[in-house]
């Protein structure tokens, strides 16, 4: 019998929900069944309004909630307040995260420490803080946004590369601990995708040229590209499936 890809009435959680790929993937949860936790930062609170507004159109419960990474005050909250609003979290999706492009020779303190601490730190203690309601609960799916630049180099993208590698390796850390709570973490690692956030970086003609050198399936990536592979691994069809990256990434890293 095919394994389901549905995620009926579970509730998912999705970090950085409020555009790009966390809005994508908050939706196509909802369209697969789930129920959605969309987090975002407080300033942003009109996106994820959008972004509930879908998830309530296809009939499922939202909840909009803020939160600020790394700050563990604001994390403890955000699932304290998920919990108590719908019940449990049976999937975390840590997608929220930051690039700040400089060459190596340029890079800053302030520079490595705000990437490193939305994307490494804040996810780890997102997973931890999620993690520990789900031990509880006698389970759950992790689903961490890694890239493929945790497993390549890419230019003026030291601190960005770096914090990726982390959350690859970090996933296989957190598959072994918690698999005996029957907890399942994995990733997806894509390729670059164009979102409005990104816009700015395929403005750039040579750069844009080089990216679709790279990429055998010749375009980049749009939102909707991430999504199958976030809902496959949230999913059952995904039991036996943990500490494994699924990279997105049109053939990039086969070369």
């Amino acid at each position: 019998m095919l394994p389901s890809m549905r995620l009926e009435d579970k509730v998912v959680m999705v970090t950085g929900a409020g555009s790009g790929i966390g809005r994508a993937v908050a939706i196509a949860v909802a369209e697969a069944g789930a129920h959605c936790v969309p987090c975002e930062l407080p300033e942003k609170t009109d996106d994820v309004e959008g972004v509930c507004a879908e998830i309530e159109r296809l009939q499922r419960r939202a909840l909009p909630v803020s939160l600020r990474l790394p700050d563990l005050d604001s994390i403890e909250l955000a699932v304290d307040t998920a919990v108590t609003e719908m019940g449990r979290i049976d999937v975390l999706v840590n997608n929220a995260g930051v690039n700040i492009p400089r060459d190596a020779l340029e890079v800053e303190e302030a520079d490595w420490d705000t990437v490193m601490d939305v994307n490494l730190k804040g996810l780890f203690f997102m997973s931890q803080r999620a993690g520990r309601r789900m031990v509880n609960s006698g389970g759950g799916k992790i689903v961490n946004i890694a890239s493929q630049n945790g497993v390549i180099g890419y230019y003026r993208r030291a601190a960005y590369c770096s914090s990726k590698a982390g959350v690859v390796n970090l996933t296989r850390v957190l598959a072994l601990e918690w698999a005996p709570h029957g907890i399942n973490v994995n990733a997806v690692g894509p390729t670059f995708i164009l979102t409005p956030l990104t816009q700015s970086t395929f403005d750039d003609p040579a750069l844009r040229e080089d990216l679709l050198k790279r990429i055998p399936l010749g375009r980049v990536g749009r939102p909707e590209d991430v999504v199958g592979a976030v809902v496959f691994l949230a999913s059952p069809a995904a039991d036996l499936i943990t500490g494994h990256t699924l990279l997105v990434d049109g053939g990039w890293t086969a070369v």
